[in-house]
């Protein structure tokens, strides 16, 4: 696949096909993140790849189960009707598009600063440059044909992770990704429309 077309392929896949990827794919999927840019070069990150349904229920054992449409309409910051739509589809979805999935991906970075309280935006270039990595996976799981979506930790996921998984204290988790086949009748949520016109600027604002 041509890379804008994988890029206008990619979207968030929360229901899957039982279908497995085989451990090839996933690596070079995997392993394009390497090439993604690197604040310090080191490229420090390791990722994890879950296909085990046991280990995966007990990495995400801390993802919640009960949330509902309820939950979404309790959100006193969703006013855009379509922003509202698609988290109605998400929120629900949060532990089953996970243990749904034919793996999950998690990513880990060394913790070189404390990027939940920086002193300045240089302390999270360590954050920033793993997002370019995740990317990488993302596309690059869009040109195989497979979807994917991702859950950024909360409350006590990343300890629940790290005991099932037995990562260092000295990583942390950006974000769990769920990869897989789409199902045929995977929702593929509408997205607000970005006027280009506007939002991309010439020479000054």
């Amino acid at each position: 696949m041509e890379l804008y077309e994988a890029i206008n392929a990619r979207r968030s896949i929360r229901d899957f096909t039982d279908e497995a990827i085989p451990r090839e794919v996933l690596s070079r999927i995997v392993g394009t993140a390497y090439q993604a840019p690197a604040n310090d070069h080191f490229r420090d990150w390791h990722y994890i790849i879950v296909t085990d349904k046991a280990t995966m229920r007990n990495v995400i054992a801390g993802v919640p189960q009960n949330l509902t449409v309820k939950d979404v309409d309790a959100m006193t910051f969703i006013s855009d009707p379509v922003q509202k739509a698609s988290y109605q589809i998400a929120v629900p979805k949060q532990y089953q598009m996970l243990i749904g999935a034919a793996a999950v991906i998690i990513p880990l970075m060394k913790k070189k600063a404390d990027v939940l309280h920086p002193r300045d935006l240089s302390d999270l270039n360590c954050f920033a440059s793993v997002w370019c990595g995740i990317e990488h996976v993302w596309l690059a799981a869009a040109a195989e044909g497979y979807g994917c979506n991702l859950r950024i930790p909360r409350g006590n996921e990343e300890s629940i992770a790290r005991k099932a998984l037995g990562f260092p204290e000295t990583y942390m988790i950006p974000c769990f990704i769920g990869i897989g086949r789409p199902a045929p009748d995977a929702v593929r949520t509408e997205q607000i429309e970005v006027n280009l016109e506007k939002q991309i600027h010439w020479n000054q604002f």
